[in-house]
């Protein structure tokens, strides 16, 4: 089976999880193919049609595979009789009413099968016959490592814990200002607040294991792939209750959920430090394996979604 993923390169390469499901992929025997969307907003991703045309005729693939959903709408108006496949991301359900109408238009009349990231994703987007499906985690990869080296690999004090804050401050949706907030609740001396991105997807694992405890406090996600990957590697994890957040952490201990108070975050904190202290680790990796969230059994999902198209 040849399949042709669809994806933005507008920061220089595909987004590395894209990279990552398709290895996942081609580990169960598919091969996989890139086209690189290059360009700005609806007008720039419109602007690949022409080529996307080529590179469908050139590959003749048995799937195209699209990421996001303005490589769906371009893959679906280059006319292709090919199967279109499209995983929606969590930046998706907060387009405009335009743009969600344009989804629903799509996948009601041209694209084939839909992949969400939650239900809350299929629900708000009213997809009703919408694959659940979040990204897997390579569980080769993210698994607990002894932090000590680690700790100054990447200059994180080794006499204080560390919480990191592992995004963007300039994402609006990464609510960076409620982690800022927070922290100044602390009471805690022996704690250090730390910012790390754009680490390389190799980095990381690593940089999860030299800390303490993650701090996601995004006022939006679909299923975010850090909290994924954070209970993998077995560290505590404090969160908003946002996207599927509160179906990943289950009843584990370990894992906070917290609302946007900063005061409540604080708590959060300060509770999944102690946990750190007495338990040192989670057991969120059995969890990843428990919902079955491994790159291999997300892979094998998405093979059988291919396979009903052909």
């Amino acid at each position: 089976m040849k399949v042709l993923f669809v994806a933005s390169a507008n920061k220089g390469k595909i987004d590395p999880l894209v990279k990552a499901q398709g290895r996942s992929l081609e580990k169960q025997g598919v091969t996989i193919k890139y086209y690189e969307v290059k360009g700005r907003g609806l007008k720039g991703y419109l602007s690949n049609i022409p080529s996307l045309r080529k590179t469908i005729k050139q590959t003749n693939p048995d799937i195209i595979h699209a990421h996001y959903s303005f490589c769906g709408f371009a893959a679906a108006l280059t006319l292709t009789n090919k199967p279109i496949v499209v995983s929606l991301m969590g930046s998706d359900i907060q387009a405009g009413a335009f743009f969600r109408n344009a989804i629903r238009l799509f996948y009601h009349r041209i694209w084939d099968a839909v992949i969400v990231k939650s239900p809350k994703m299929k629900l708000t987007l009213n997809l009703s016959e919408a694959h659940i499906m979040p990204n897997g985690v390579d569980l080769t990869r993210f698994k607990d490592m002894d932090s000590t080296a680690l700790k100054k690999k990447y200059g994180f004090d080794s006499d204080k814990k560390t919480i990191l804050f592992l995004a963007d401050p300039s994402r609006h949706e990464k609510n960076y200002a409620l982690a800022a907030r927070a922290f100044e609740y602390i009471k805690q001396d022996n704690c250090k607040f730390e910012v790390r991105y754009n680490l390389s997807h190799w980095e990381v694992p690593e940089v999860i294991n030299a800390t303490d405890v993650i701090l996601l406090t995004s006022k939006w996600e679909g299923s975010p792939n850090v909290v994924k990957e954070t209970m993998a590697c077995n560290r505590p994890v404090v969160a908003t209750n946002v996207g599927d957040i509160k179906w990943l952490f289950g009843n584990e201990p370990g894992h906070f959920l917290t609302t946007f108070d900063p005061q409540d975050v604080a708590s959060k904190i300060e509770k999944a430090l102690e946990f750190a202290r007495t338990h040192g680790r989670t057991n969120g990796h059995q969890r990843i394996l428990q919902l079955a969230l491994d790159t291999d059994s997300v892979a094998e999902k998405i093979i059988s979604i291919y396979k009903s198209l052909l």
